[in-house]
């Protein structure tokens, strides 16, 4: 391999090791949507390692390629339709719950204490 076909691979290898890496990640966030209890998530954790564990050994970058994106293709069939949401994160039930005040209301915090010269 000259020096460009090398460099070329190994940013090609990185890309895809990056959206394997998101992809691990974005599955595994979502497997808690789906189970109810703890030790139910921990057998589906385990389950989709195993799934990805399964092609670590694939050199080929074609088949890496396609590898990915039909886990990405599986991913966005099972994701789940009403994921949870932290409360306070946006799209979360409590996010912006207490908004900034609009300009020009002055919020007293000593309220009790005023000055009564």
């Amino acid at each position: 391999m000259s020096g460009a076909t090398t460099a070329a691979y190994l940013a090609r290898r990185a890309a895809q090791k990056e959206r394997v890496r998101i992809l691990y990640r974005r599955a595994l966030k979502d497997t808690l949507n789906w189970a109810v209890h703890r030790h139910l998530f921990y057998q589906d954790a385990s389950d989709l390692r195993e799934k990805f564990e399964a092609n670590r050994h694939v050199e080929d970058l074609d088949t890496i390629d396609k590898l990915v994106a039909a886990g990405e293709a599986t991913y966005d069939k099972w994701r789940h339709p009403d994921p949870y949401i932290v409360p306070w994160a946006p799209g979360g039930s409590k996010f912006t719950r207490n908004p900034v005040p609009p300009s020009g209301i002055e919020i007293v915090y000593d309220y009790g204490r005023e000055n009564n010269d």
